[in-house]
């Protein structure tokens, strides 16, 4: 497992609910990441923070590509805060919170993308159109409703860590005599 491995493994994953939640510019995607998961050990147990700079580096570039807006979810130890772009998180109108993830709390990846972004904000909680699960951080309370799972024979592990991946979509409404696009 080396840094143009796990890059490719999580660049191809974003790129699968890119494409298959037709995401737009400017839409969210949210990414929880346990580091220890993709070593190979147990979640919370062995953060390595090199992992977290790579898995972060791939995120960002993704994103900057797509013009889309990434999100980090920090771990259980910061109540699954998020890491983002300070102006994004004002411009959503999103409740900010007082706290710099850490590896060991709120985990190597939001850690190294506090570090990297320009200007970041720790925000409660957020309403993203899309997403990628790395170590089964349980990401689905920072999705829109409804989230819909994504299935890949591309990738489905990113180094030993389970892949979870989801977009949204919107809600049907009005019953039987209702038409959607």
């Amino acid at each position: 497992m080396n840094k143009q491995e796990i890059t490719a493994q999580v660049q191809t994953a974003l790129n699968v609910v890119y494409e298959t939640g037709r995401m737009e510019k400017g839409d969210q995607m949210v990414v929880g990441c346990s580091t220890s998961e993709i070593a190979g050990g147990r979640i919370g147990k062995a953060s390595v923070p090199e992992l977290g700079e790579w898995v972060a580096e791939a995120v960002l570039s993704f994103c900057s590509d797509k013009g889309i807006v990434p999100i980090f979810q920090c771990c259980e130890h910061l109540n699954r805060s998020l890491v983002m772009e300070r102006e994004e998180a004002v411009r959503h109108g999103y409740t900010r919170v007082s706290a710099v993830p850490q590896p060991k709390a709120g985990g190597s990846v939001p850690a190294a993308a506090w570090k990297m972004l320009k200007n970041p904000a720790l925000v409660m909680q957020v309403q993203a159109e899309g997403g990628i699960d790395i170590g089964d951080t349980l990401i689905g309370m920072h999705l829109k409703p409804v989230a819909v799972p994504v299935r890949s024979d591309d990738v489905d592990k990113v180094g030993y860590a389970n892949l979870v991946m989801a977009y949204t979509r919107l809600p049907y409404v009005g019953g039987s005599r209702a038409v959607y696009e």
